[in-house]
């Protein structure tokens, strides 16, 4: 980290918003910056009330063996 994403989080009506991840904490939120018309502004989004969808391709074909998914 830091990455560039893109966020949506309906309590700062935020839809497809660009911004940068800066860390994931380990009490519930994501960490983000976000460019607002006043400049750039660090924002605390709550993880369950927040998606984020990350802007870099994935660099593998497959989800490796080892990685566990529910579902």
């Amino acid at each position: 980290m830091p990455s560039s994403v893109i966020v949506f989080c309906p309590l700062l009506d935020f839809k497809n918003k660009p911004a940068t991840l800066m860390t994931i904490s380990p009490h519930g939120y994501y960490e983000v910056r976000v460019d607002m018309a006043a400049g750039n502004h660090t924002v605390y989004l709550p993880i369950n009330h927040t998606a984020i969808i990350f802007t870099d391709a994935n660099v593998i074909g497959a989800i490796p063996p080892d990685v566990e998914r529910y579902g």
